[in-house]
């Protein structure tokens, strides 16, 4: 490959590459992302002027994101997390619709300004087969080589293996009956287990909603590797700029897992949606456009410190996670009411707390909710929590509701564990918004 990013270019390069990156901003893979494509053409734009200081986070940030100058990008992923689906799409787009283009455009991992490659034909020429060496012969269709030797079956041959056909096929027929036995089996358990009640549609109902729910899991960022041992790489904090990642030396980054209490709470959510009939789709925290979630019920699932959507968001106003200079986590009260207390440390090292919350959506006709804890545990248990008839009680007596539905709330649980199980939680504070 050649790298085509000298300067100065001429105008008919310039056309070429605008030409390139309008075929790239129109495809499949960013014509439904918008904000996608502002990015992409605002840094094709920088690329095109040699403009690379204009083509950093904070420029990026404040010119595409609309955040404010000279903002904490340590504190907003905004940048760090579209730029990873920025170069997947990009790189799609050349995988399939572009594989012929001349010209291909990168955005390399640690950097957010493009780089246009060519294929050097040099290089090509070496990879070419000598003129005399026969070409490959495309992959054939898969052939049964044992049978390819037998001889020709006969009818009765025939006769035999249609009857083999047949058996085979009442065994299809069998494994289908169990297996629809089976799931009949699970969504009657899920109905029985969840039934439709008033006092939990005063919270759940919304989210059934037709258009879809997006649930979105904590994305934690470990490095190491399961044979010498993961670590998070900056725990408690909000966002990982590329210099912490480069600070872990030769250790791999690691995006691939979540906390026990995060599964546990999709599959309450799971066996809830499905004993309603409704759907929810379930992403990671790093992979969400807003393109996709402005539209939808949101359901976030996790700590905001790793759930770098969420942050983005920066919708709870009445209560936040803090943290102690030796690094253990704790709630602030925001705005105390009357005999509540500025803040809830932990008491016990069988106690935790978590984050609860129901706000108004991106748009009018829709909802987000928060479960927020210390730690994965504390999660599962708000989740739990808030499928149980007493604890919505309490909120309808506490916040009210409007046309059968509760009126927008943020409220802190205290969550009691044992043996790293939730087994009971309780209001310390819950706040009207």
């Amino acid at each position: 490959m050649m790298v085509l990013n000298e300067t100065p270019r001429s105008a008919e390069e310039i056309a070429a590459l605008e030409a390139l990156a309008a075929r790239v901003a129109n495809s499949p893979q960013l014509h439904a992302s918008p904000k996608l494509r502002d990015f992409f053409s605002y840094v094709i734009d920088c690329a095109l002027r040699n403009a690379p200081d204009e083509a950093t986070e904070q420029q990026i940030g404040i010119h595409v994101f609309h955040r404010h100058p000279g903002y904490n990008s340590g504190d907003d992923s905004i940048v760090r997390s579209q730029a990873r689906l920025l170069r997947a799409k990009v790189n799609a787009y050349f995988a399939n619709d572009g594989s012929d283009e001349p010209i291909i455009i990168e955005i390399p991992k640690g950097q957010y300004f493009p780089v246009f490659r060519a294929i050097d034909e040099a290089q090509d020429a070496e990879k070419q087969q000598p003129a005399d060496a026969q070409p490959a012969a495309p992959d054939p269709e898969p052939v049964n080589t044992a049978a390819a030797d037998q001889p020709r079956p006969t009818e009765t041959h025939g006769i035999a293996n249609a009857g083999k056909r047949w058996r085979a096929y009442a065994v299809l027929c069998v494994a289908g009956a169990l297996a629809l036995g089976i799931w009949a089996g699970y969504a009657w358990k899920s109905r029985r287990d969840h039934p439709a009640t008033p006092v939990l549609d005063a919270f759940w109902k919304p989210l059934y909603a037709s258009n879809g729910t997006l649930v979105i899991y904590s994305n934690p960022v470990f490095v190491g590797n399961p044979t010498t041992g993961l670590r998070l790489l900056i725990p408690m904090t909000n966002g990982h700029s590329s210099t912490e990642r480069d600070s872990a030396g030769s250790e791999s980054v690691d995006e691939t897992y979540t906390g026990t209490g995060e599964a546990e709470s999709i599959h309450t959510l799971t066996s809830l949606f499905d004993a309603h009939g409704a759907r929810f789709t379930l992403k990671r925290s790093n992979l969400v456009t807003w393109d996709e979630a402005r539209s939808r019920n949101l359901i976030f699932i996790g700590a905001p410190s790793q759930n770098d959507a969420l942050n983005d968001l920066q919708t709870l106003t009445q209560f936040s996670i803090a943290v102690t200079p030796d690094h253990h986590g704790y709630i602030v009260n925001l705005h105390p009411r009357a005999g509540e207390p500025t803040a809830f440390p932990l008491q016990s090292p069988t106690q935790g707390t978590a984050i609860v919350g129901l706000l108004p959506g991106l748009r009018p006709e829709t909802r987000i909710v928060i479960f927020s804890g210390l730690s994965t545990v504390d999660t599962q248990g708000a989740v739990e929590f808030l499928n149980q008839t007493d604890s919505i009680r309490t909120l309808i007596k506490s916040v009210g509701t409007a046309n059968g539905v509760l009126k927008p709330f943020e409220a802190v649980l205290n969550i009691n564990t044992s043996e790293g199980v939730a087994v009971n939680a309780s209001f310390l504070a819950i706040h009207n918004r």
